[in-house]
């Protein structure tokens, strides 16, 4: 079962209005914004499903 820390709650929250601070919180000024960036302007769910990716692909164990 995953258990998501406060810092993941959080940054799904912003993940869901605005995608790329969710990623930003997550990895800061990687290649993933970028892309997430990109993903956001072409369609706003491709960007929110990205986020959650990243958000759980780069969570803490």
């Amino acid at each position: 079962m995953a258990e998501y820390t406060t810092r993941d709650i959080i940054a799904m929250i912003f993940a869901f209005f605005l995608p790329p601070i969710g990623v930003g919180l997550v990895r800061g000024c990687h290649v993933d914004l970028f892309i997430n960036i990109g993903l956001t302007l072409l369609g706003f769910i491709p960007g929110i499903a990205h986020a959650f990716y990243i958000i759980y692909k780069h969570r803490i164990h």
